[in-house]
């Protein structure tokens, strides 16, 4: 019986040109990352053409994974800038109108929104619940995903300026409420 490799062996036999190993990878992340991208994108033709670039980035070495940090969050950190690349090609009224229908016709929450929302130390999950849905998307795109202010821009739609603002906001808010 053959052991379980690990992401980061998998990533180095892959980068080799190990096709099996790629493969598993694929299998272990692809399906984690869609879903984690559908949170942030309501084209589902867009999400899946984003994984396969995320993927291919990752076959074709042009992402280097440095080994500080795991799997998981290296994916998704490109994964949510090819998302951002490839949002930039629509306009930014017709991003902001995607981004608001999608707010507001969400039958489920993402994942991040889950883990805002349950947050159990102090009262910090009511506050967080209290702010305008605006200011949460904020401080998703930033805090959560740890997107830059023009990568956030151009993912919720907004000028840059508008999430600096919307971030200050959303902490004076945090601020006030736990105080």
């Amino acid at each position: 019986m053959r052991e379980t490799r690990s992401d980061g062996e998998l990533l180095h036999a892959a980068a080799d040109g190990d096709r099996r190993a790629f493969e598993e990878l694929y299998r272990r992340y692809a399906p984690w990352l869609t879903a984690r991208l559908r949170g942030r994108c309501a084209d589902p033709g867009v999400v899946d053409d984003v994984v396969q670039e995320t993927f291919l980035a990752v076959w074709r070495g042009t992402a280097r994974y440095r080994e500080d940090g795991d799997v998981a969050g290296w994916l998704w950190r490109i994964g949510a800038r090819r998302l951002v690349d490839a949002l930039r090609g629509d306009g930014a009224r017709g991003r902001l109108r995607k981004t608001l229908a999608r707010l507001r016709h969400r039958h489920e929450a993402s994942a991040e929104e889950r883990v805002l929302a349950g947050v159990e130390h102090g009262d910090l999950a009511g506050a967080l619940t209290r702010l305008s849905p605006e200011l949460r998307a904020v401080l998703q795109a930033t805090v959560v995903d740890g997107l830059t202010t023009k990568e956030a821009a151009v993912l919720l739609g907004i000028p840059p300026g508008t999430v600096k603002t919307r971030a200050l906001r959303a902490r004076k808010r945090l601020r006030e409420e736990l105080a």
